[in-house]
């Protein structure tokens, strides 16, 4: 009997990397090393076929691979990102869903405002018809701090409002187009159970999206929609690369239990497993992708 040998999961790209800082909004083509978002590497399965996926974030990072395993797995897909800093990086994904053979939407709005959120499912919903599955992914980490009071009422305001209010918000806008068999997926992290206090205003919105997600099953599994949540461990990507200091970038992830950071490749499969017919007894669930830091 043959068996396929499976990749040793400490294997990767581990850090010392070089060291590297970028302004907020920054650009994945800038970081070194490239993150692996599956381009060579995702094979899909069509578990996903004729579905219409709404992905925030999706210009890089988690959001760029899950835009990326979607598509591979037969869904068109719609992805927001924020401002023109990400073009660049909102092209490449296009081009990936585009290269699978799928129908893509890409929608440049700011999240922290409700009436985007609602023009966001408009447009989604004006090209597609309808939504499947909500991924709520989009995510503003600032400049880690040395003190406390360095977190201002403006920046705290701002994280919350794209971080948690703009899930609010877009379920609110999205579930008159959502039916049965329908999943919402929320992205938290292990930030939300180990904070820490440098970027204390985004791991306090991660708790929020924890409590989000268990209430929001509660209230939509009635319906028949499913409402789950990713909690990642330490990923490679540019909210990492513009928010703390080049030395601290170089080491990323080396605390892990496997001395490395994940890619953003390592979290589609979670996304994608989520999302579909597999997961169909599967609500109000926290599911961890850290690399062996347990979850409380």
């Amino acid at each position: 009997m043959n068996h396929e040998v499976q990749a040793d999961p400490r294997a990767g790209k581990h850090p010392p990397f070089p060291e590297q800082t970028q302004e907020a909004h920054g650009s994945q083509e800038a970081m070194q090393p490239q993150p692996d978002y599956g381009q060579e590497t995702y094979r899909g399965y069509d578990r996903l076929r004729g579905r219409v996926a709404l992905i925030t974030g999706g210009d890089s990072g988690i959001g760029r691979a899950v835009v990326l395993a979607y598509a591979r797995e037969g869904a068109d897909v719609a992805f927001v990102y924020v401002d023109e800093k990400e073009e660049q990086d909102a092209r490449v994904s296009a081009s990936a869903a585009e290269e699978a053979g799928r129908k893509v939407l890409c929608i440049r709005a700011d999240l922290s405002r409700d009436q985007e959120c609602k023009r966001v499912v408009d447009e989604v919903v004006q090209r597609f018809g309808r939504i499947d599955i909500l991924v709520n992914n989009a995510a503003e980490q600032g400049k880690a701090v040395a003190s406390f009071e360095e977190l201002s009422a403006e920046r705290v305001e701002r994280t919350f409002r794209v971080n948690i209010l703009s899930m609010f918000n877009l379920t609110r806008h999205a579930l008159p187009h959502l039916r049965a068999g329908a999943a919402v997926i929320n992205v938290a992290s292990i930030q939300a159970y180990k904070p820490s206090a440098p970027i204390l205003d985004y791991a306090a919105t991660k708790g929020a999206i924890v409590t989000f997600t268990k209430g929001l099953s509660d209230a939509l599994i009635e319906r028949g929609i499913r409402v789950n949540c990713v909690a990642p461990g330490p990923v490679w990507t540019p909210l990492v690369a513009q928010s703390f200091a080049a030395e601290k970038n170089a080491q990323f992830g080396q605390n892990s239990p496997m001395k490395r950071p994940a890619q953003p490749a390592e979290l589609a499969p979670a996304f994608v497993f989520l999302a579909s017919p597999e997961a169909s007894y599967v609500a109000g669930e926290v599911l961890g992708v850290t690399g062996g830091k347990p979850l409380p």
